[in-house]
């Protein structure tokens, strides 16, 4: 499946811009709205989609309640949902995971140990 990916899909900045919007229109196809906006980033063998504004209005009237946890919970239904159709279209093979948190701003450098020393 990664060969007919790699095939079909063009390259550099079209490439990215394509699993944008395959990944956009995956959360509309599932939640009834896509996000605002959506930016792929590529590295070595990463692949980072970070999307803005995703919330529906009633997750949105749920996280003022303060039911983020139910938000989060049904988010990551939709995510077990989309799996299979999401790794079709973006190639993603072997068994690796990662855990990304998303950070107000950026950290402040103290001198602290680099991403290297991790």
């Amino acid at each position: 499946m990664a060969d007919h990916f790699e095939q079909e899909q063009p390259s550099g900045g079209s490439l990215y811009m394509s699993i944008s919007n395959t990944i956009v229109r995956l959360l509309r196809e599932y939640t009834g709205r896509g996000p605002t906006k959506a930016r792929t980033t590529i590295r070595d063998n990463v692949v980072l989609v970070m999307l803005d504004q995703t919330l529906t209005k009633g997750e949105q009237s749920l996280v003022a309640k303060g039911r983020a946890d139910k938000v989060l919970e049904v988010r990551h239904e939709f995510q077990e949902a989309m799996r299979d159709e999401s790794m079709a279209k973006v190639h993603i093979d072997p068994d690796l995971g990662a855990e990304i948190f998303i950070l107000d701003s950026a950290p402040q450098r103290d001198g602290g140990p680099s991403d290297a020393d991790a």
